[in-house]
């Protein structure tokens, strides 16, 4: 195995094991329970959810894989803070959406070769990526798995003592 295929197990490896850890952390809560703030004042599980969704949905095109497949996710958990927006689609929902755009990304993450791992994300022009390489799929994979855990930190402070 050389380096490049290293850094690339590495990274990949990474985010398979926050994925995990999130989808691990999500079953133990009912879809009632995320309904719930966090902590008083803060971030309800249901946006938190469709927060993950929308921000992995858009991965796709960042990475150049695909165009996203929930757009509309991007106003009420990107855009917009949690309780500003009155109509969220049903945490039922937001599991499934969660689901199918991971199982997307992982289809094209286990299908991308070590070397075009390297190559820029779709929000760097070539002119840009030429004088800064550093700014490439790769880096894009271990930023969103930082994120992801970030995240999943806070959904767990949902999980019942008791599970």
């Amino acid at each position: 195995m050389d380096q490049q295929q290293l850094f690339v197990k590495m990274a990949v490896d990474g985010w398979n094991q926050q994925l995990k850890f999130t989808n691990d952390t999500l079953d133990k809560i009912l879809d009632e329970e995320l309904l719930n703030e966090i902590s008083p004042g803060k971030n309800r599980g249901i946006y938190l959810l469709g927060h993950l969704v929308a921000v992995h949905d858009l991965m796709l095109p960042l990475l150049r894989f695909e165009e996203a497949l929930y757009p509309e996710l991007v106003q009420p958990f990107i855009k917009a803070p949690d309780k500003t927006v009155a109509d969220l689609p049903p945490v039922s929902q937001l599991r499934e959406q969660w689901n199918i755009v991971n199982d997307k990304l992982a289809a094209h993450i286990n299908n991308l070769s070590p070397a075009d791992w390297f190559t820029r994300h779709n929000s760097v022009s070539e002119e840009d990526f030429a004088k800064e390489p550093h700014r490439n799929r790769l880096n894009v994979l271990m930023g969103r798995t930082s994120h992801l855990a970030n995240h999943r930190g806070q959904i767990v402070l949902l999980v019942p003592k008791s599970k």
